[in-house]
C-alpha cells in the first residue's frame, strides 16, 4: 500500500510541475505539441527512474558510510548530466526527427530543476531502493502528465478567440496556472 501512495503522490498530490513548480522551462517551451510532449516527458521519465536507480545506492552505499552526506548535490547533478547525455545520443540514434523536435530542450534535461529535485527530495524523504523508484515513475508520469494535459490545452486555445495582450505566453501561464489550482483538489485524496 505504501507504494501506491508514493506512486499516486508523485503523480497528482505533489506533481512536479503543477504542485512544486520545478520543471516549468521545458513544461512551457515544448509542450504546444503533442508529440513532443509525450516524448519529452518520456524522456524526463526514463532519466529520473535511472536517477533513482543510480542515486539512491551512490547515497545511502558510498557517501552516507563515507560521511559526505555534503556533496550530495553535486554527485546527482554529475550523475543526472551523465544520463542525460546517454539518453541524448539513445535518441540520436534512434529517431533523429525526435531528436530534431525536443531541440534545444532535451540536453536542458540535465538542467531541469524537476531531476535534481526528485533525487533531492527522494533521499530527504529516506525512501527505500524499491520506494525511490516507484517515487522516480511516479514523478515522472506526473511530469508527462502535466505536458500532455497542456498540450492538449494549448491545441484548443491556437483557435480560441484570446485577447490580444493576452497571447502567447500570457495565456500559457494563466492556464498552467489554472491547471495547478485544479491539482491542488488532489491534495485531500491522500492523507
Amino acid at each position: 500500500m505504501t507504494l501506491v501512495i508514493i506512486f499516486v503522490s508523485a503523480l497528482l498530490i505533489n506533481n512536479f510541475v503543477l504542485a512544486q513548480f520545478l520543471g516549468i522551462c521545458s513544461f512551457i517551451g515544448i509542450s504546444n505539441n503533442m508529440t513532443s510532449s509525450v516524448s519529452m516527458g518520456m524522456a524526463v521519465t526514463f532519466v529520473m527512474v535511472l536517477t533513482a536507480v543510480v542515486c539512491w545506492p551512490i547515497y545511502f552505499l558510498v557517501l552516507v558510510p563515507a560521511h559526505l552526506e555534503f556533496l550530495q548535490t553535486l554527485t546527482f547533478i554529475l550523475v543526472v548530466a551523465c544520463l542525460v547525455q546517454f539518453v541524448e545520443m539513445f535518441i540520436k540514434k534512434t529517431s533523429i526527427a525526435l531528436y530534431d523536435a525536443l531541440g534545444i530542450y532535451l540536453p536542458l534535461i540535465t538542467t531541469n530543476c524537476a531531476i535534481l529535485g526528485f533525487a533531492l527530495i527522494a533521499v530527504t524523504r529516506n525512501y527505500s531502493y524499491l520506494e525511490t523508484i516507484v517515487y522516480g515513475v511516479g514523478s515522472g508520469l506526473g511530469y508527462t502528465l502535466a505536458m500532455v494535459l497542456m498540450a492538449g490545452v494549448r491545441g484548443k486555445l491556437e483557435t480560441a478567440d484570446i485577447p490580444k495582450p493576452l497571447q502567447g505566453p500570457g495565456i500559457v501561464l494563466i492556464t498552467a496556472g489554472i491547471m495547478a489550482l485544479a491539482f491542488m483538489g488532489f491534495a485531500g485524496l491522500i492523507k
